[in-house]
């Protein structure tokens, strides 16, 4: 078995590890971004989920400057993402002059980024569609197939972990755990800035410090992104 294939292994087992009671989805989703990027043939990546109200929000990243970019794309509603959850199908454009007839303020945006290319997967589950994986290349072209393949199952898993059954009417429990996510995702990017400006790191490297000692501590991450923002924790 290759190194790149234990590495597949590893993730799937990483995923499923992590359906568990306390199922900590904004660290799922940070851990499945990581892992698509370091996967497929990309430089970064990120998820958009679908609220409440069924309007996309930006769940994960893999860098701060992507989720800039992901909420560029939410603001002028136009990108692989938003084509991506509305059709239910994977959205690829094979070069620049295709990405820009279909988005071209997004596209503009995009190479400001140093990206040249970008693809998406929808997370779906039989006709459901909760939300979309953003992959990004700073080489042009499109994903090769098997590394869509790949990313594909790395989506359906997302989508089998976010949607489990734990009571009979998952339509509910799902809106209520995206609810409380979206409510976790704004405390997260609090506690990155706090962060940064304490130990005068930037907010990626924030963000990893408090990921890292959640996993060492054995705490769930929301518990230690609020220990940051009351200031019980000032540095990690």
């Amino acid at each position: 078995m290759t190194a790149r294939e234990l590495l597949i292994a590893d993730t799937f087992v990483e995923l499923a590890g992590t359906l568990v009671d306390d199922f900590d989805l904004i660290d799922f989703l940070h851990a499945l971004v990581e892992r698509t990027v370091a996967l497929v043939d990309a430089d970064a990546g990120g998820i958009m989920l679908a609220d409440q109200r069924g309007g996309l929000e930006v769940m994960a990243a893999s860098t701060h400057d992507t989720r800039l970019v992901e909420l560029f794309e939410l603001q002028h509603d136009e990108g692989p993402c938003l084509d991506a959850f509305r059709t239910g199908e994977q959205v690829t454009k094979v070069d620049e002059a295709a990405m820009r007839g279909a988005w071209p303020t997004f596209t503009a945006r995009l190479s400001e980024a140093g990206f040249a290319s970008a693809q998406a997967i929808p997370l779906r589950l039989q006709t459901q569609v909760i939300g979309a994986l953003n992959v990004f290349r700073v080489a042009p072209g499109a994903l090769s197939a098997a590394d869509m393949k790949l990313a594909r199952a790395l989506a359906d898993v997302a989508t089998v972990a976010i949607v489990q059954q734990r009571v009979l009417d998952a339509r509910e429990q799902l809106a209520e755990q995206l609810q409380e996510a979206l409510t976790s995702r704004i405390r997260v990017e609090q506690a990155k800035g706090i962060l940064a400006e304490r130990s005068g790191v930037g907010v990626d490297a924030a963000f990893t410090l408090m990921r890292t000692h959640a996993r060492r501590s054995g705490l769930p991450l929301r518990q230690v992104v609020d220990a940051v923002i009351s200031g019980a924790v000032l540095n990690l």
